[in-house]
């Protein structure tokens, strides 16, 4: 009897690895159909954000961040901020806008969380509006990571933007 015990829980386990081995290769296999998908309408991949279950990704080209159903001009673009828990901790505002835009620091309000994570988010702000993209609260460090790279990415497009141009 204990033999036959012993060979269903074994046999449940062999089953439970294989379900789960399926399921991140289909997972793999959908993030991998993601990019591609990006790469072949011209698109660099800066970042893959994690948003629930799934990825997002953060991405541009010569002219667009692509951030889920947002595209943001990057001739529009006035500031670039990074937040934790909301608040900003790092800014860069555009040269260009100075003189025609009077400047406001950009905060969120605040999303309580059950976990006492930090939040990491990077704020966009073009001439219209304000676009949040959330890098999570999954470990600080890898979360600070994405909100830099993104914040990284715009501010260096910014730069050369003002370098080029001068203030309007």
């Amino acid at each position: 009897m204990r033999d036959l015990i012993a060979a269903a829980f074994a046999v449940l386990l062999l089953v439970t690895a294989v379900s789960l081995g399926s399921t991140l290769h289909m997972f793999r296999k959908r993030r991998q159909a993601q990019r591609q998908r990006e790469l072949q309408q011209g698109r660099r991949v800066v970042a893959e954000l994690p948003s629930g279950t799934d990825m997002t990704l953060f991405s541009e080209d010569d002219n667009v961040f692509f951030y889920r159903d947002a595209t943001i001009d990057k001739r529009r673009i006035t500031a670039v901020r990074v937040l934790i828990n909301g608040s900003p901790i790092a800014a860069y505002e555009s040269k260009r806008f100075q003189a025609s835009l009077k400047a406001m620091p950009t905060a969120f309000k605040d999303r309580s969380e059950d976990i006492a994570h930090d939040r990491w988010d990077v704020a966009i702000e073009t001439i219209d509006e304000a676009t949040l993209v959330e890098c999570g609260a999954i470990r600080e460090r890898i979360s600070q990571e994405l909100a830099r790279r993104i914040f990284d990415c715009v501010k260096l497009d910014l730069v050369g933007r003002d370098d080029a141009t001068g203030p309007v």
